[in-house]
């Protein structure tokens, strides 16, 4: 799936359609992308916020696409942690920007060569227009070579 495809996909699926969440861009070499979450009527919590379970939705897979397409067919990727650290009440268009530099997947490469799984952590800020912290998310992630292709 090319990365544009999964952005048109994904911007019509279910839980981020009715939430309100948006996938602006996916890089072409699945480095990085931009999701929002843009404040509507059917969004706000009661005091008249953002839910806080649009924010972390909108957080929620990226990581683990990118890194899972970063990786390629060799590697399990699944999601194994998540945090949520609410800073302000998000009101507004919330941003949040996630990107995996290629030295951090060739590290992640090498700590797998031997088979072993490991847990590498990442973390994303979500913004609103001023640029002002609405919440930080950190994600665990469980990487490991598949059987197949592990070391005897």
């Amino acid at each position: 799936m090319t990365p544009g495809t999964l952005r048109r996909l994904i911007n019509f699926w279910p839980p981020f359609l009715g939430a309100g969440i948006r996938v602006r861009r996916i890089a072409p070499d699945w480095s990085e992308a931009q999701v929002e979450l843009r404040e509507r009527f059917y969004n706000r919590n009661y005091v008249g916020t953002h839910f806080g379970g649009s924010l972390y939705a909108m957080a929620d897979p990226f990581f683990m696409l990118l890194l899972m397409h970063r990786l390629g067919e060799r590697y399990l990727v699944w999601d194994r942690a998540a945090h949520i650290d609410f800073v302000a009440p998000g009101r507004g268009t919330i941003r949040a920007h996630f990107e995996i530099p290629e030295a951090r997947v060739a590290e992640i490469r090498g700590q797998a060569a031997a088979g072993e799984k490991i847990f590498p952590e990442f973390e994303v800020r979500l913004v609103d227009s001023a640029q002002g912290l609405v919440a930080t998310v950190r994600k665990t992630l469980y990487v490991r070579l598949k059987p197949r292709y592990r070391p005897k």
